[in-house]
């Protein structure tokens, strides 16, 4: 019998606040940098809430939110705050630790 597989999609897994704000926290802290994953964890988050409602709340289409939001994206920062807001997230601001071996969160 051959193996059947699906496709891995974390919106699934998104049930509670909690799962919600650990993925975005885990996403923030992990972004190499070029708000990547941050753009990624944002898109999952709006699929699991409902993308629709989110993009009239916001003010987009929703397949503008949906592109702006995609691997291929490049959303102003203005659109990341609408879209953060508009799911009811807050982004927060911390000290990086330096240490003699590098960076430590």
């Amino acid at each position: 019998m051959a193996e059947k597989f699906t496709r891995w999609d974390a919106s699934d897994h998104l049930k509670t606040e909690e799962d919600i704000m650990a993925y975005f926290e885990a996403c923030l802290d992990d972004d190499p940098g070029d708000g990547s994953l941050v753009r990624a964890a944002l898109g999952d988050i709006a699929k699991a809430r409902n993308m629709s409602k989110l993009a009239r709340e916001i003010g987009f289409s929703r397949e503008g939110l949906y592109r702006a939001l995609s691997t291929d994206g490049n959303p102003e920062f203005a659109t990341i705050m609408k879209v953060i807001k508009g799911l009811g997230l807050r982004l927060h601001a911390g000290m990086i630790r330096h240490s003699k071996h590098g960076v430590e969160a």
